[in-house]
């Protein structure tokens, strides 16, 4: 990201008040454990404030904030450190105290010499607040990608259902991450950020209750032959049209799959989803940063829209704004708040890790 960009970047994607230069002052630096009193307190204050700029779910803001990530930013990985810390920055700034009203933590370590950090946001539980529900998105791309689908559209969710659950009053805890380091040549490594995260997450004894990935979500196609079902699946038992959003579990989250389809269902939006569990060795099923949940032993799926078995975009440089299915990607999101809401309000089963 070349110094003219990152200037323009500042003066009209950042909120107003964040200078990019600096901007880490803002921000805590450890990761505290869901229930920690003073931090629950000041967690607390902060989402009260933000009651007044929540939002619903809205097209404009998920093609906003797709487009700050593709087209402002664009590539973002260790090869181009100043537009990863640029996207990281702005997430922060989107999610802080000036904005959504979250107080915003950086989950921080380094790889190969270079400071990277996952950032997380806590919206604090009430009854059940020491259990956790994880809702995660990977900001960085592959080189020479600009990341709109892959996964722009994760970190757009992520955004918006904070913002639209900014002020309210869960049961569980719910965690909003965005993670660095998913893509190669860190994915399924020891500096993969999620795997990062969930390690120190059950290291202190953190107990999730459930884990989703919000994973290349914003491709929906209606011609015949349009999905490709991976190896090693029954062809004939999966859907050949790439018009829903699979909800991808192993076997240890069966519970929690069937849960968010049974919420998903319920919610009654414009885009179906296909709850199904996998063992790991199938193709795809631990693409994403659920795959680092489930290493640490807690129940976690993938919301996705499948990925390269639809898009023909992923991984290239034409992965672009353009490309996104916005009318039917809000209507995911919206299918993603019921999820969530339930997960973090009515659903007993599928504990994970709590007891260690």
């Amino acid at each position: 990201m070349d110094q003219g960009k990152i200037i323009r970047f500042c003066l009209v994607a950042l909120p107003v008040g964040l200078l990019l230069i600096g901007a880490g002052s803002v921000f805590l630096t450890h990761i505290v454990g869901p229930g920690d009193s003073k931090a629950g307190a000041e967690s607390q204050k902060k989402a009260e404030a933000a009651t007044i700029m929540r939002r619903p779910i809205a097209r404009e803001d998920l093609e906003k904030y797709v487009g700050i990530l593709a087209n402002d930013i664009g590539e973002r990985n260790l090869g181009k450190p100043a537009s990863l810390r640029a996207a990281a920055f702005w997430i922060e700034s989107t999610l802080g105290p000036n904005n959504f009203g979250y107080a915003v933590e950086r989950d921080k370590y380094e790889v190969e010499g270079q400071e990277v950090w996952n950032v997380v946001a806590d919206l604090p539980g009430g009854t059940l607040a020491s259990e956790m529900v994880v809702v995660g998105a990977h900001y960085d791309t592959v080189p020479g990608c600009p990341g709109a689908n892959d996964n722009g559209t994760g970190v757009a969710a992520l955004l918006s259902l904070a913002n639209s659950l900014a002020g309210t009053n869960p049961a569980r805890t719910i965690r909003f991450v965005a993670f660095v380091n998913e893509e190669p040549p860190y994915f399924h490594t020891e500096t993969m950020g999620s795997l990062v995260h969930a390690k120190r997450l059950a290291k202190m004894g953190g107990r999730v209750t459930a884990m989703l990935s919000l994973e290349t979500i914003g491709c929906f196609l209606d011609g015949p032959g349009s999905q490709r079902v991976p190896d090693g699946l029954p062809k004939d038992q999966f859907p050949s049209i790439g018009n829903f959003v699979a909800l991808v579990g192993n076997p240890q989250s069966e519970s929690l799959v069937t849960a968010a389809g049974d919420a998903w269902n319920r919610a009654g939006v414009g885009v179906s989803a296909l709850p199904v569990t996998l063992p790991e060795s199938i193709e795809g099923a631990g693409w994403s940063d659920h795959w680092s949940f489930w290493q640490a032993g807690y129940p976690a799926l993938m919301v996705t829209d499948t990925a390269p078995f639809r898009y023909q975009h992923y991984h290239r440089p034409t992965d672009t704004a353009d490309q996104i299915d916005y009318a039917r990607f809000t209507e995911v999101v919206k299918g993603l708040q019921a999820v969530i809401e339930e997960l973090a309000n009515r659903y007993n089963a599928g504990r994970g890790n709590q007891e260690q």
